[in-house]
């Protein structure tokens, strides 16, 4: 079983920074991870997909309103990913999720196998 857990929420100002951690447990061979992302859930509006990594390639994805702000990433081990957010706007407020998948594409879509507890972000 795949666990995740997210850290480095926080308040900040509008046009400040923060950099979210998800320490990521429990992998086996059989987990065949093929993506982790990032997702937020604003309140009173569904869970949207924010940035995500591919494990094959390394390759990313972003929605369009946090291109060239946001960041994912993970550390060599590929044991953390992490989300570094810069120029923070109020918009981006909201609960931000860690969650990883078997599928190899599509992986924005938020129906992912294994998910974190949610780490809370506000921006004012």
């Amino acid at each position: 079983q795949v666990q995740l857990v997210e850290s480095g929420g926080g308040s900040v100002q509008a046009g400040g920074s923060l950099r979210l951690s998800c320490a990521a447990s429990g992998y086996t061979y059989t987990s065949r991870i093929g993506c982790m992302g990032w997702f937020r859930q604003a309140p009173g509006k569904g869970r949207e997909g924010v940035a995500v990594l591919y494990t094959g390639g390394a390759s990313t994805d972003y929605t369009d309103s946090v291109k060239g702000r946001f960041t994912i990433s993970r550390d060599n081990a590929k044991t953390t990913l992490y989300l570094q957010m810069n120029s923070l706007k109020p918009e981006d407020t909201g609960m931000y999720y860690c969650a990883a998948d078997r599928r190899r594409d599509g992986c924005m879509v938020p129906s992912h196998e294994y998910w974190g507890q949610g780490t809370q972000v506000t921006v004012s």
